[in-house]
């Protein structure tokens, strides 16, 4: 090993390391010189023959002192860094927890508004059924008129073409007596019939109309509710 006697490292990893030590202790040029001096202008670790050739008028110090020195400006550093790793961290925590409570807010909203739509819908729904049930009640009513002026219509015409039936026999059929004796009975009955007139009785449709909303103005509508957003500003981190 250069520098003297033998010396006894461990094996692994920290012999790597001891290794990297030894190396660092020597001077890069002269490389059986061990660095002694720090040089403040070059910022380099240098051996005394460096110091005597190329650093003669330098800044010049011995590496323990310089080293106290750095130590107690990296241990500064390290402090600031330190505060700053607390302070992110703190931030880190507060903005998770920022985040999963309007996480919460908007979920309990997403809910509010899904149930306050599904009022609406029903509410829709309800005024539908009314409107189709006055329709089918309408429609009801209607059919149960336009049956019964039917069923007028149909019995009169049964009765009046069984009359022409009976009559068509008679003159088909008939002797003259039975002409006789049946005329006066059959005069009282179409005179029955004629005064029964069902051409009287008529069906009269319902005048029905129907005027839809306007539906464009629904759409313009805001029947739900609406969500206001409020973003704060927000540096990019690099």
């Amino acid at each position: 090993m250069k520098g003297g006697g033998h010396q006894v490292i461990p094996l692994g990893a920290e012999a790597e390391q001891e290794l990297i030590k030894l190396r660092a202790s020597f001077c890069d040029k002269h490389e059986e010189e061990q660095v002694k001096l720090y040089c403040h202008d070059c910022n380099e670790n240098i051996c005394l023959m460096c110091s005597a050739v190329d650093h003669e008028t330098h800044n010049r110090v011995e590496i323990p002192k310089a080293a106290d020195n750095f130590r107690s400006r990296i241990n500064d550093n390290g402090a600031i860094i330190r505060s700053v790793v607390n302070a992110v961290r703190q931030q880190s925590d507060a903005a998770q927890q920022a985040a999963a409570e309007v996480h919460t807010k908007l979920e309990n909203m997403r809910k509010l508004i899904l149930a306050t739509g599904d009022k609406i819908k029903h509410t829709v729904d309800d005024q539908i059924s009314d409107v189709v049930k006055e329709v089918e009640s309408v429609s009801s009513e209607s059919d149960l008129q336009a049956a019964s002026v039917e069923d007028l219509y149909h019995l009169a015409l049964v009765r009046m073409e069984s009359f022409l039936t009976y009559l068509q026999e008679l003159f088909d059929k008939g002797r003259p007596s039975d002409i006789t004796r049946a005329a006066c009975q059959l005069h009282d009955r179409a005179t029955e019939l004629l005064n029964n007139d069902v051409t009287a009785v008529k069906y009269h449709p319902p005048h029905v109309t129907f005027t839809p909303v306007d539906v464009t103005q629904i759409k313009g509508l805001n029947l739900i509710g609406k969500v206001t957003r409020s973003q704060p500003g927000n540096r990019s981190l690099l």
